[in-house]
Parts: C-alpha cells; structure tokens; sequence
C-alpha cells in the first residue's frame, strides 16, 4: 500500500475484567461483539458500533500491567476520560444511561461547539460521551 492512507483500525480502552467489560459495553452502551479470540487467561476481545460493523474496533484489553493499572487510575482519580464516543443527543444518551444505573461524573454540559457527559465504565474507566451543536 504505498502511499496509501492510513486508517484506525482498533482503539484499547483497558479493563479490569473482560467477562464484565463486554456485559457493560454490549448490555448497557449497545456495542455489538466482533471478535473473541481466546489467549490463554484473557481474550483479544472487540467490539463495535452496530450502526458501523467493519469500522474502528474498541478492544477490551486487561489492565494486568502495572503501568496500565498506574495510569487508569491517575486519570480516574483526576476526573480525566480514557476515550470518548460520539452520540446524537447527550441528553438522551445520559437519560438513557442513568435509568440503567450508569454512575456519570459529569451531567450534560453545554461547551459551546458541543455538549459532553462522563460516565463510569465500571471497568475503571471514565469514558466521556460527545454531540456536536448545531
């Protein structure tokens, strides 16, 4: 592919359990499951959106490093989202979210261009959502 175009074909997003992380990714944000492939104790584990099955997929990666563990939980700690997912309506995505029992750390805030929401992945993460105004 010379002189191709590169493309993003995964994004990680590390999590304390896989078995729990694909419940909650599935279950309760409606990503769909691309691939499993086990590896011995953990799994090379994605999904993706169902409104676009061959685009990025998120892998479900453990945190077993200690690096990753140490990193997790510095941008926890300072209220700092490990990755963002794109949304029509924040406010509909946080009612949504809330009534199926999604801790947010930040309500829906109109930034100007955009409105934003943090909510808790239950994996240690903090994941914000984003909609764009106008």
């Amino acid at each position: 592919m010379a002189g191709g175009t590169m493309r993003i074909g995964h994004v990680s997003v590390l999590v304390d359990d896989q078995a729990k992380a694909l419940a909650f990714y599935t279950g309760v944000l409606g990503f769909i499951k691309k691939t499993e492939v086990p590896l011995g104790e953990y799994s090379w584990l994605t999904v993706v959106s169902p409104e676009d099955p061959e685009g990025v997929e998120l892998v479900l990666e453990p945190d077993q490093h200690p690096a990753a563990l140490a990193y997790k939980k510095a941008l926890a700690a300072d209220g700092i989202p490990v990755t963002m997912f794109t949304v029509a309506d924040v406010s509909v995505e946080y009612e949504r979210l809330t009534a199926q029992g999604v801790t947010f750390t930040q309500p829906p805030l109109d930034a100007g261009t955009v409105t934003t929401a943090v909510f808790d992945d239950t994996c240690g993460n903090l994941i914000q959502i984003v909609a764009p105004q106008g």
